[in-house]
């Protein structure tokens, strides 16, 4: 093995590889968004794009990404070599999961406050009598009048609803959350408290790269499972907790005719899985190169789906519990993303015998699940610089620490009062077209300019197993035929944002829409650079940045060797 290769590290063993995998693929979203999807989609008729798109655009992705890693040993930008005219969608891929981790470590910070500030002899969203609460604070008691009242709830104008002691305990006590995005507010201190203790942790976890992550992730990818497992076994055996399941998979086959239910099921499995946000490729750089990428790529998406789906039982039966309790109808109190996390759960296991221990467990999961994803995402960007310039490689804890400082400063936006309005802009707009872009430029790149021959040349000798014609046509027909759909219908169905009842003013949008297209620009901005840059005709040029330039096996025998293996191949 080179020395270059022995600097940059590499996984003690495949469990440390396969952990990290489904600890970055595995996050929060399997509990709050797919759950609420799959009921508002059909139910379990939902399941039928759902595993169809898995098949056929997850696995594929998720493959291709591990054995791009694998094989050339580096991180997201630099594995442009293969095209480097398309070399800017590595850039933008470190802008993304600069902005996005920045932010997201807010969310993380959230289940940490919720267990400082539940440590007491009562929760404190059990009732009303706190001081955060208004007289708009209504206790959900089963009696008809607040079931009605709360029925009626989406009829009224935002300032005139009711609100659950939870919903206050969240928006008034843990976020002091403002009007708007227009008035930001003060920062709320013990927010930021929350916030500066999930960066240490995340920094203390990352700080020998993947020696440290892959020690840590023992813990992290596998104690949610038990968590899941612990409070799965608890609400199936709470009453209503069956009704709750059955409002969950019970198929309704018509909305297989909607065209918007394939569209979230496609949006859901290439956001659950991560490809194009350079953590896949990244983990696998790390892998020894005679690795089996393909036993991967089956076993850690499938893993992941079926978590996301088994998620849905367990958060379906205690909302089954908390419509026994209340009265009200389970499609009333189902609701997704942070609203399910850390309001409509918690007020359900606030109705729970010994709710101190369940909420702990829960929070503790969200914590966990959060921050495996932080370690993927940050040391993709960590890599990336690592990767172009090597010799930073000895000053890599001082490199990480300062990555972590700059993206906590970002962060602070987030933490104000405000924050969350922001929170959401960013994660509605910044990320989600960008990512898409990035995978579609990575299929092209590898279908169709390269060559999905020679990629899979290049597989079935690192792998030294066949490569099904599956994987090719995949690659080269249905990867950029599925990603162009998700692309448009990511656009078409885009409305415009909300955020607990407050509409987003126009100059919010278009901040929003300008941070997506700021990081896609950096695609067709490289790609003018090296034009210019390069010598002899437009169409020289052209051809000359489309072919591939120190493409390779990192490791220098086995780059040695390969380029054998290509020559006495290419003989007539």
């Amino acid at each position: 093995m080179s020395s270059s290769v022995k600097a940059r590290g590499s996984w003690a063993s495949k469990t440390e590889f396969i952990l990290s995998c489904m600890g970055y693929a595995i996050g929060l979203g399997n509990v709050w968004r797919f759950p609420y999807l799959c009921y508002r989609n059909g139910g379990g008729a939902f399941l039928v794009p759902y595993l169809l798109m898995l098949f056929l655009c997850g696995i594929p992705l998720f493959f291709l990404e591990v054995c791009l890693g694998q094989f050339t040993g580096t991180g997201c930008v630099t594995v442009f070599k293969l095209v480097p005219l398309l070399k800017g969608a590595g850039i933008t891929i470190v802008i993304i999961n600069f902005i996005c981790s920045s932010y997201y470590n807010v969310i993380i910070a959230y289940p940490i406050l919720f267990l400082w500030k539940s440590a007491g002899a009562q929760l404190p969203w059990e009732n009303c009598r706190n001081a955060w609460n208004t007289p708009r604070c209504l206790e959900l008691n089963g009696t008809g009048g607040a079931v009605q009242l709360l029925m009626n709830n989406s009829l009224l104008e935002p300032s005139q609803r009711m609100r659950t002691p939870a919903d206050e305990f969240f928006h008034n006590e843990i976020l002091h959350i403002s009007d708007g995005i227009g008035t930001p507010g003060g920062i709320v201190w013990h927010l930021l408290v929350c916030d500066v203790i999930a960066w240490v942790v995340i920094y203390c976890c990352i700080i020998n790269g993947v020696q440290s992550v892959g020690k840590v992730v023992y813990f992290t990818a596998t104690f949610p499972f038990v968590i899941l497992a612990v409070l799965f076994v608890r609400g199936i055996t709470l009453p209503g907790a069956m009704d709750g399941i059955r409002f969950y998979i019970m198929p309704n086959w018509s909305e297989l005719t909607n065209l918007k239910v394939w569209a979230d099921a496609a949006v859901q499995i290439f956001f659950s899985l991560g490809p194009g946000w350079g953590g896949i490729v990244n983990m696998a750089s790390y892998n020894k190169f005679r690795n089996n990428t393909k036993f991967d790529a089956v076993l850690i998406p499938i893993v992941n789906c079926s978590t996301s789906i088994f998620a849905g039982f367990v958060v379906f039966s205690v909302l089954g519990y908390m419509s026994h309790q209340t009265g009200l109808p389970v499609s009333t109190v189902a609701t997704g993303g942070p609203g399910l996390a850390f309001v409509t759960y918690p007020e359900a296991i606030g109705m729970l015998p010994f709710p101190q221990f369940w909420a702990c467990l829960f929070f503790v999961m969200l914590f966990l699940l959060g921050v495996d994803s932080q370690f993927v995402q940050i040391e993709a960007i960590i890599s990336s610089v690592m990767d172009v310039y090597p010799r930073c490689r000895k000053r890599k804890r001082w490199i990480t620490l300062g990555t972590c400082f700059i993206m906590f400063l970002l962060s602070i936006s987030c933490a104000t009062q405000g924050g969350m309005y922001l929170l959401q802009l960013f994660d509605w707009y910044s990320s989600s077209i960008s990512v898409i872009l990035v995978c579609i430029v990575e299929i092209v790149a590898i279908g169709w300019i390269y060559g999905v021959h020679n990629y899979v040349r290049d597989i079935e000798y690192m792998i030294e197993r066949p490569v099904e014609k599956y994987w090719i046509v995949s690659w080269k027909f249905i990867n950029p035929v599925i990603l162009t759909f998700i692309f448009l219908t990511t656009i078409i169905y885009n409305t415009e944002i909300t955020y607990n009842g407050v509409s987003y003013p126009r100059w919010a949008i278009a901040l929003g829409w300008g941070s997506c297209l700021a990081s896609m620009l950096w695609i067709p901005s490289v790609a003018v650079y090296k034009l210019i840059r390069s010598k002899g005709s437009f169409l020289e040029r052209v051809k000359h940045n489309l072919k591939a330039k120190d493409w390779g096996p990192a490791d220098e025998l086995e780059r040695t060797l390969w380029k054998s293996h290509i020559e006495m191949n290419c003989r007539p």
